[in-house]
């Protein structure tokens, strides 16, 4: 499954807004330096669609806000 996730850094609240399917905005409590942004977006999706962490990928936007996630079903 692929989702369309929109990101926020450095949020005081952490929270997974869902949109239109398949989108969503996550606001993450880490900065976007040295990948740690991406990194707390994992493991919040890995804890939301309770999969492991190594079932999710981001295929685009690394260094972007907007984002191509890529979850694999167990």
């Amino acid at each position: 499954m692929e989702i369309s996730v929109t990101v926020t850094p450095h949020a005081k609240v952490p929270s997974i807004i869902k949109g239109k399917d398949p989108s969503y905005r996550i606001k993450v409590n880490a900065r976007a330096s040295e990948g740690k942004a991406n990194m707390r977006l994992i493991e919040m999706l890995a804890e939301y669609f309770n999969v492991p962490k190594s079932h999710i990928r981001i295929t685009k936007g690394l260094s972007s806000r907007n984002k191509l996630v890529e979850i694999i079903d167990a």
